[in-house]
């Protein structure tokens, strides 16, 4: 029997490394492979696909392109960037904080791309060294999806919730924790980055390549450079999207709102998140009037689709494993976990470095975690634990944050690991959750 478990564990994690290889809606396909093996070499009986995470992921992505399409992200992203440009000496603490709120509101770290460069130019002409406030910002962008009311992570989590019985754990209690907790996180990684290498004035290589010319000089911004406007239904495309953000934290906060006459328990937020969030989407178009042919072409839509992609194939595939070998799995490892539940938390670090995915890692890993019987706020508290992405630096927004700073000084070190983003990275996440932790304990 054990042999057996062993030989399922090894196709499990070859479909993940081959799915990790091809990333994109490859982790997804190689899900389904392993699956396909599970079943005809072992005899597992596959659970049912988590239509539920998929369906409110497919509905808040709807909204978020709509929004794209009518100009509203770009409309956000120029907030943006009055706040860091209005801050500029304190550019280290303000970039990371802007962008952890503007992916919270929107759902998606995408943002943080066209910021990246406004960023470098405010570090860069006044002195601070630009990888201080880069790798920071990103990787509090990252960190804000696992706060968020309408990223996909956290419709993995609320899936799960819903599909487990356990309907009384929810949005409610993941902002409650999560919010304080990645903020705390990621202020606590900006300071320390305030700190990190030398201020370009005493860095002899960035002086020496300034001096070779290989660096351009630093300018000042000019704020009559002419850029092109906003679409014109951006800003109501903005606003009718936050407020759908707030609808789905009020239905959440306050079930009674969602309570329908004469019903013994309120609908659910998978439900609700799943009507409004398509609601939202529909009117916005109908307001903004939108081309709804470019909807499909938003970056926003593609990115959704891939996120969809993969959990229906990974996210099946782990269920299908857990739930066939659960007598076994448990009882091995569950006195473990109950005595130290934060450990839980490592699994699901390490899973996310692989799977380049929070919503893949919490549908594929939080499933054992209700199975070893750890409290649903303990696994709430180490939710942030999946932001995981930045150890191997490989993924879309670091290796942007690296080519947009021409100073060269965020970077891969010599020896991969020794770059910009791992200390900012395990701070954030660290103290994320570790502050998630107290609050769970606290609090509930």
């Amino acid at each position: 029997m054990t042999l057996t478990i062993f030989l399922q564990f090894l196709v499990v994690l070859g479909a993940i490394w081959l799915g990790a290889r091809s990333a994109g809606v490859g982790l997804g396909l190689w899900g389904a492979v392993g699956l396909l093996v599970l079943v005809v070499a072992f005899g597992v009986n596959p659970t049912s696909p988590p239509i539920d995470v998929m369906l409110i992921i497919l509905a808040v992505i709807m909204a978020a392109s709509v929004m794209e399409a009518a100009g509203g992200i770009d409309f956000l992203v120029r907030i943006a960037e009055r706040i860091i440009r209005a801050n500029p000496k304190y550019v280290t603490i303000v970039a990371p904080l802007t962008t952890w709120t503007f992916t919270f509101l929107a759902g998606t770290g995408h943002i943080v791309y066209p910021l990246l460069p406004v960023i470098y130019e405010t570090a860069h002409r006044n002195g601070i060294r630009p990888e201080r406030p880069m790798a920071v910002a990103t990787i509090a962008s990252q960190q804000a999806i696992t706060a968020s009311p309408v990223a996909a992570a956290t419709a993995a989590m609320i899936g799960l919730f819903a599909e487990k019985g356990m309907g009384e754990w929810g949005l409610a209690q993941i902002l409650m924790i999560c919010v304080p907790a990645t903020l705390t996180g990621v202020l606590a990684a900006a300071i320390i980055s305030v700190f990190m290498g030398k201020d370009l004035k005493d860095d002899e290589v960035y002086q020496a390549r300034l001096k070779a010319g290989l660096i351009p000089a630093p300018k000042a911004h000019d704020a009559t450079e002419a850029r092109e406007a906003v679409k014109p239904a951006a800003k109501l495309a903005a606003f009718i999207f936050l407020t759908g953000v707030a609808l789905v934290v009020l239905f959440g906060f306050f079930p009674q709102l969602r309570t329908l006459p004469g019903a013994k328990s309120a609908l659910g937020m998978p439900i609700v998140i799943e009507i409004v969030m398509m609601s939202v989407a529909a009117v916005m178009l109908v307001l903004t009037k939108v081309v709804v042919d470019d909807v499909p072409k938003t970056a926003t839509l593609r990115a959704g689709v891939v996120a969809v992609i993969g959990i229906f194939g990974l996210a099946w595939l782990g269920d299908s494993f857990i739930s066939a070998n659960k007598d076994v799995i448990v009882p091995a490892i569950g006195d473990w976990a109950k005595a130290a539940p934060w450990t839980f938390a490592f699994g699901l670090f390490f899973a996310s470095v692989l799977l380049y995915s929070q919503a893949a890692t919490t549908r594929a890993l939080m499933p054992l975690g209700m199975a070893l019987g750890i409290p649903p706020q303990f696994l709430i508290a180490m939710f942030p634990s999946v932001n995981g992405y930045f150890f191997i630096p490989t993924y879309g927004s670091l290796i942007a944050a690296i080519n947009f700073d021409l100073s060269g000084t965020t970077r891969i070190g010599k020896y991969v690991l020794n770059h910009s983003f791992m200390v900012p990275g395990l701070v954030a996440t660290g103290v994320a959750v570790a502050t998630g932790l107290a609050l769970a304990r606290v609090v509930f």
